[in-house]
């Protein structure tokens, strides 16, 4: 009986070392907890009904989400889907890190998603940014620059629209 209980423990503690931590599936765990916070409660145990709702969602999503929604089959275009995954784990109020560790098993690319480090714009030289990394942040403004053809249009654009974008702390 003794060993029984031993082994019970030694297995919780192996099984409990290798869940899916939030840092290791980051952008499946944000996304899944995002887009369950949307849900409400006519909806949440219809895992159909969840399906068609995630469609939607992912219809709005940009960067990662969108590719995120493409993996699980979200979007029009996306070739494959395993929407099942995500929402008869969603239907059981099953929690994010453990949607995204059934996805994981599915499709390992779920994970492989990671998120950018975020610029810090109060602070950061825009002229030793890279002008891809100009039309990243212009892009997370839903942003243009119409007639930008050079580094120094985009810094322009950037300086022209911060004051709206980057909140200065007093």
């Amino acid at each position: 009986m003794r060993a029984q209980i031993v082994l019970a423990l030694f297995v919780a503690c192996i099984s409990a070392s290798l869940a899916l931590k939030e840092e290791q599936c980051e952008v499946c765990v944000k996304t899944v907890r995002k887009f369950a916070a949307t849900l409400d409660d006519s909806i949440k145990k219809d895992p159909k009904k969840i399906e068609t709702e995630f469609k939607k969602f992912c219809k709005t999503q940009k960067n990662k989400e969108k590719s995120f929604c493409y993996n699980l089959g979200g979007l029009e275009e996306s070739a494959t889907g395993i929407l099942g995954e995500l929402s008869k784990p969603l239907s059981w109020s099953m929690p994010a890190e453990k949607v995204c560790e059934k996805l994981k098993a599915k499709d390992a690319q779920i994970c492989a998603l990671r998120y950018e480090k975020q610029i810090d714009l109060k602070n950061v030289d825009l002229k030793k940014l890279k002008v891809k990394d100009l039309r990243k942040i212009l892009n997370d403004w839903d942003e243009s620059c119409e007639g930008c053809l050079e580094k120094t249009d985009y810094i322009k654009r950037i300086e022209e629209l911060k004051p709206q974008y980057v909140k200065e702390e007093l």
